[in-house]
């Protein structure tokens, strides 16, 4: 998801130039073309107040365009709920770029709110609130992450969709792309678990 989800600010900036080279001609695309609702039925129910409450280990990769690995994680996320019905996810990942490098610690929180039979998702690190849907086993969110430090960011469209295979546990798959060219994707899954299992090293 983005929740929950970055590349190398290295890789990024290679990806950056050779997407403005070609993308002059090329309109900005950042939604899915697919519904949520093509999973409406399907089992096990996925809903983020159900499944977002507790805490939930993550890990998974980031591929570059041509489908290599790039970076791999590890991540928790915290999630809560306060008595209007607003979700809270407090996400912290562990990095790691090469074999045998230091993990690089990363975090991001969003804020669920609801609206009508969906949520409005923000996050720090998203500048235009997004809509948080879901149906069957599926939840999908489509927004911009401005990754970077101050002054050195870049916008990529996520198109981020989420299936609970079995209770308790969702595969993610999330495409990135700029100027409607593919540049990445983030491939995890996500399980919940007992407030007793560590997911990332201990602070």
């Amino acid at each position: 998801m983005q929740l929950i989800t970055s590349l190398s600010q290295s890789k990024l900036s290679v990806f950056a130039s050779a997407i403005l080279f070609v993308g002059a001609s090329i309109s900005l695309s950042g939604c899915s073309s697919l519904g949520v609702d093509h999973a409406a039925g399907r089992n096990p129910t996925l809903t983020p107040e159900n499944y977002f409450n507790g805490k939930i280990c993550a890990d998974g990769v980031v591929r570059d365009r041509s489908g290599a690995q790039i970076r791999q994680f590890n991540a928790q996320i915290l999630g809560s709920w306060d008595d209007k019905g607003v979700g809270t996810l407090d996400e912290v990942f562990y990095f790691t770029d090469e074999a045998g490098a230091e993990p690089k610690r990363e975090t991001r929180i969003w804020t669920l709110t609801p609206e009508g039979d969906h949520y409005i998702a923000q996050a720090s690190d998203v500048p235009e609130p997004t809509h948080m849907e879901f149906a069957g086993n599926a939840i999908h969110m489509a927004y911009t992450l401005r990754y970077g430090e101050p002054g050195d960011t870049i916008d990529l469209n996520m198109d981020d969709w989420m299936f609970e295979v079995v209770d308790g546990v969702v595969v993610n798959e999330t495409k990135m792309s700029k100027f409607g060219l593919h540049v990445g994707q983030i491939l995890l899954v996500m399980r919940k678990v007992d407030d007793s299992t560590q997911c990332i090293p201990a602070d």
